[in-house]
């Protein structure tokens, strides 16, 4: 058995499924449902239709082009590569608000059984599809609607307990999405599934921001400008290395996070009712900051389904809130932080430099 599935190239193992496949698919909402909300606000603001048709043929392909970014994190063969579109469309379709999450289990499943069938026929063309196909949506019958409800609830949970216990839920929203985002996991794809919104996605956005501006800042003796765009525009992820050698350097960015966390609920309010995977993307490509801008003047159907979200204008006190949150406290706080740690010698100078 161990032979066979070592042909297959199936590897049963947390780092394949847990980190392989949840980063995948969140590459996969990037590439559509994200991209296509943001080409779909910028053609509102503009007047222009065509934009907002692209848009939404780009967010309408959300669910198979997660089915298919798992699948390829999972190097499945090209007939189970494109098979996985349809199984996508319909985890998605019947696991309901928790359709994202239903995707992530059912196109792992399916990726793996028509890989055990892969290329053990001579009608290889019509056995593979239509074993992957039929074993993900029998599947999506049976588990997409649990795992969708199940998901749904718990996001439900985390929006509602943040709106009646704002300062608590700041701090923990804030720390808990922020270190996801900083590990080689996906942010992103939890905030979608669990579609956190309001002043939930606004703790979310605030951890994600500190998480990634902190690293930024902090090291730029370090890495210098190079290293402030990477880590401030693309990911604090670069900084993983280096915190399994030294894990004290996580220490700044994450208490910047539970400071953050609870200005942005509590003395802000500030709400982020964008798509819900805005939430977890922080300062990557500005994405966190375009999902409270969308989120201003047209609130996702998510934001008005969860937390009855309303459009408005946004005044220069919410302005002062996004700036102040996602860029000026996390760069002050974690260089204070680290500054104190560097006194104390926890931190040592090249703790921070990134890989070249």
């Amino acid at each position: 058995m161990k032979e066979f599935l070592a042909r297959k190239n199936i590897v049963i193992s947390a780092k394949r499924y847990g980190i392989d496949a949840l980063g995948a698919m969140a590459q996969g909402l990037f590439c559509s449902l994200l991209i296509g909300t943001i080409i779909k606000t910028l053609g509102t603001q503009l007047a222009l239709p065509f934009l907002v048709e692209m848009g939404g043929f780009a967010a309408a392909m959300s669910a198979p082009a997660m089915a298919v970014a798992i699948g390829y994190a999972l190097q499945a063969p090209p007939l189970v590569l494109f098979s996985l579109a349809a199984v996508g469309q319909a985890a998605n379709a019947m696991g309901g608000a928790g359709g994202p999450l239903a995707v992530l289990f059912i196109a792992i499943l399916a990726a793996e059984v028509g890989k055990l069938v892969s290329k053990e026929t001579r009608v290889d063309l019509l056995v593979t599809p239509a074993v992957t196909i039929c074993a993900g949506v029998s599947l999506s019958y049976l588990i997409a609607p649990p795992i969708g409800a199940a998901a749904d609830a718990f996001g439900t949970l985390i929006n509602r307990t943040t709106m009646l216990q704002p300062f608590w839920m700041g701090i923990t929203v804030s720390v808990l999405v922020g270190i996801a985002l900083t590990l080689p996991i996906s942010s992103a794809a939890i905030c979608h599934s669990l579609g956190l919104v309001g002043l939930a996605g606004g703790a979310a956005v605030a951890g994600c921001c500190a998480q990634m501006v902190g690293f930024a800042v902090m090291s730029f003796r370090e890495n210098r400008w190079g290293g402030l765009v990477s880590q401030g525009i693309g990911t604090s992820m670069l900084q993983m290395g280096n915190i399994v050698k030294n894990p004290r350097i996580w220490i700044p960015p994450t208490l910047a996070s539970a400071i953050t966390g609870p200005i942005a609920t509590c003395l802000f309010r500030l709400e982020m009712n964008g798509d819900p995977i805005n939430a977890g993307m922080g300062t990557c490509g500005l994405c966190g900051q375009i999902g409270v801008w969308t989120g201003w003047l047209a609130p996702s159907e998510k934001a008005i389904e969860k937390v009855g979200a309303v459009a408005v204008s946004p005044t220069a006190l919410h302005w002062i809130g996004l700036v102040l949150v996602c860029f000026v406290l996390p760069a002050v706080l974690s260089v204070i932080f680290c500054h104190i740690l560097r006194k104390i010698g926890w931190i040592q100078e090249g703790d921070l430099t990134l890989p070249q």
